[in-house]
C-alpha cells in the first residue's frame, strides 16, 4: 500500500531515504534549505515544496533527516503540527530528545525517535536496520512503511532509547576507526606500508567479537574476575602503547585515555579483576 510521506533534509542520508521510498511506490515531498538539493529527486518523481510549512501540510507522517534536533526547532517553528508524526531521524543528546517530544505534544504533534544504523548506500538494503522509540501505538501506524528504509527495530515508549542505541552503537564504531588508524600509524613510523599490517589487523579485528558473551556477561553482574587478562596485566601493555606512540612522534591522546582507564581502576583497587572492570570506570561506579 502506497503512503504519502514528506521528508525534511536532503543530504546524503535524507536523498538516499527519498529515493527508497520512491522506490517502493510511496509518494514523498521534500524540502530542504537549499533547494537544488531536491532537483534529482523530483525528476525521479519526488514532489518539492516551497516552504517547511508546504512540506508539512502535504502528509500525515514527517521524516526528520537534520544535523541534530536544533534544526528540527528552527525548520518546524511556526509551522502547523498538528495531528503529525514527526520521525526524527536526526542525530542528538537524550535531553534534547526528551524537550523535542514536549515540543512537539506542545503543538499537538507525536515524535518518533528513530536512529538509521547504515550508510546512506546501504538504506533499504538487505541487513539494514533503524532502531525507534516513542508511543508504540504510533510505531505500529507506520511500521510498515518505515520498512521501506530498513528493519525497523521498536525499542520501546521512552523517546530516549532509540537516541541512546545510536550513539552507543557510534561509541564503539568510532573509537575502533580512531584505534584502526592509530595502530596503523604506529607500524609506519617504521616505513611499512599499511597495507602489510592489514592481514594482521583484521584478525585482530575479527576476534573482538569473541570477548562480547563474556562482557555481557561480567557488566550485567557487576563481576569481574581476573583469571586471565587482569587490569594490572592489560593495564602494562597500554603503557607500553603510550610509550610506543611518544618515541615514535605520534598523537597519544586516544592511548593515554585508554591507559588513565586502567590506571583509575588499579587506584581503584581492582588491579586482580578482569579487565571488564574497566566499566565500573566509565560507569562511576570504580
Amino acid at each position: 500500500m502506497s503512503t504519502p510521506l514528506t521528508l525534511i533534509g536532503l543530504g546524503p542520508m535524507g536523498r538516499a531515504m527519498v529515493r527508497t521510498f520512491l522506490a517502493q511506490g510511496h509518494p514523498v515531498t521534500v524540502w530542504n534549505r537549499t533547494a537544488s538539493r531536491a532537483d534529482a529527486l523530483v525528476e525521479q518523481g519526488a514532489t518539492r515544496a516551497d516552504t517547511p510549512a508546504q512540506a508539512v501540510e502535504a502528509a500525515k507522517v514527517v521524516l526528520l533527516s537534520l544535523t541534530d534536533y536544533a534544526a528540527m526547532h528552527d525548520v518546524l517553528d511556526g509551522v502547523d503540527l498538528a495531528g503529525k508524526t514527526v520521525v526524527n531521524l536526526s542525530s542528538d543528546t537524550p535531553d534534547r530528545t526528551l524537550k523535542a517530544a514536549a515540543w512537539l505534544a506542545e503543538r499537538g504533534a507525536e515524535l518518533l525517535v528513530g536512529g538509521v544504523m547504515v550508510p546512506a548506500p546501504l538504506v533499504g538494503a538487505d541487513g539494514a536496520y533503524v532502531f525507534y522509540s516513542g508511543p508504540k501505538d504510533v510505531f505500529e501506524a507506520h511500521k510498515d512503511l518505515l520498512a521501506a528504509i530498513g528493519r525497523p527495530d521498536y525499542l520501546g515508549e521512552d523517546h530516549t532509547l532509540a537516541q541512546l542505541f545510536y550513539q552507543a552503537q557510534l561509541d564503539c564504531f568510532l573509537t575502533a576507526l580512531a584505534g584502526m588508524l592509530h595502530s596503523m600509524a604506529l607500524v609506519k613510523t617504521a616505513g611499512v606500508p599499511a597495507a602489510a599490517f592489514a592481514p594482521y589487523l583484521r584478525d585482530n579485528l575479527d576476534s573482538i567479537s569473541t570477548y562480547l558473551d563474556e562482557t555481557v556477561e561480567h557488566v550485567d553482574s557487576g563481576q569481574h574476575p581476573g583469571d586471565l587478562a587482569n587490569v594490572i596485566m592489560m593495564g602494562a601493555t597500554a603503557d607500553h602503547v603510550v610509550g610506543a606512540s611518544e618515541s615514535t612522534g605520534l598523537d597519544t591522546a586516544l592511548p593515554k585515555a585508554v591507559q588513565s582507564l586502567y590506571r583509575r581502576a588499579v587506584e581503584a583497587g581492582r588491579g586482580r579483576d578482569s579487565w571488564t572492570a574497566l566499566y565500573e570506570v566509565i560507569n562511576g561506579r570504580s
